[in-house]
C-alpha cells in the first residue's frame, strides 16, 4: 500500500502523521537511513481556525518503534503543539516552507553515498540527466554547520534556491517536493545518482553533459512528477 492510499480513522493530523511514520520506514527499509538518523516533514495549510505549520518526525526515535502520536506539530514560530522533542533539523523544515510556496514535503536522509559525497564536499555535475529532476544542472553541496543550528538552515536554504535537493557538507542530503511522494522520489533519485557519480569517480574518467543538453532535458522535464 502506497503512502497515497493509506488511511486511517480520526483527524486531517493523524492521518498525516501515518503518512510520515510509513515513510520512515521506507527509508530505513531502503537503506536511505539507519535507526533515528534523518526527519520527515509534511506542511499544514492555514485554516481559519489553525495555523499554518508543518508536522514532522520527532528526535531521537527509530521509526520501527514510532508511532503516529509522535508525530510533531510545528508552528511556523518554532512552537511545538503536542508533546515530544522534533527533530534537531526543525528550523531548516520551517524555513523552506516559509520560503518555498511550491514545497508541501520535505525528506533529509543519512542515505550512504549522498553523505560520502557531502564528506568530500563535492557537488554532482551534470554526468547523467537525471539530475534535471532536482530542478538545475548540479547538486551542489551546502557548506557545513552544526547539526540543528539556524546556520545550518540558513547554509541550506541558500544552496537550495529554487532547486529540490542539495548535499550537506559530513552530514547527508535533503530533497523536497510538492508532496510527499515527490519529495521521497526525488530523494531516492537523488541517493541514486550520488551512487553511480561516486563509482564514476574511482575510474577517473568523467564525462558531462552541455549546458544546452541539460536545457532540453529541463524543457522535457516540466511535468516531471507533477501529477
Amino acid at each position: 500500500m502506497s503512502c497515497n492510499e493509506h488511511r486511517i480513522d480520526g483527524t486531517a493530523e493523524e492521518t498525516t502523521a501515518e503518512r510520515i511514520v510509513i515513510a520512515a520506514r521506507q527509508l530505513v527499509a531502503n537503506g536511505m537511513n539507519r535507526g533515528s538518523s534523518g526527519n520527515i516533514s509534511i506542511r499544514r495549510e492555514r485554516t481559519d481556525d489553525i495555523p499554518d505549520g508543518f508536522f514532522i518526525t520527532p528526535s531521537g526515535i527509530d521509526p520501527d518503534r514510532m508511532a503516529p502520536d509522535a508525530i510533531c506539530t510545528m508552528r511556523m514560530t518554532g512552537e511545538n503543539e503536542n508533546d515530544g522533542k522534533p527533530s534537531s533539523e526543525w528550523r531548516i523544515h520551517r524555513d523552506i516552507y516559509a520560503a518555498r510556496p511550491d514545497v508541501h514535503a520535505i525528506v533529509h536522509t543519512h542515505s550512504p553515498f549522498a553523505t560520502t559525497l557531502a564528506c568530500m564536499q563535492l557537488e554532482v555535475p551534470p554526468f547523467h540527466y537525471m539530475i534535471a529532476v532536482t530542478g538545475d544542472n548540479t547538486i551542489p553541496c551546502a557548506p557545513y554547520a552544526l547539526f540543528g543550528s539556524q546556520e545550518l538552515s540558513d547554509t541550506v536554504l541558500a544552496t537550495l534556491g529554487e532547486r529540490y535537493a542539495c548535499l550537506m557538507a559530513h552530514h547527508g542530503m535533503i530533497a523536497l517536493g510538492h508532496s510527499l511522494e515527490h519529495a521521497m522520489a526525488i530523494a531516492i533519485e537523488v541517493e541514486s545518482l550520488c551512487e553511480q557519480y561516486w563509482r564514476i569517480l574511482q575510474t577517473g574518467h568523467i564525462k558531462l553533459l552541455s549546458v544546452e543538453q541539460m536545457t532540453q532535458v529541463h524543457e522535457k522535464f516540466k511535468d516531471y512528477f507533477r501529477k
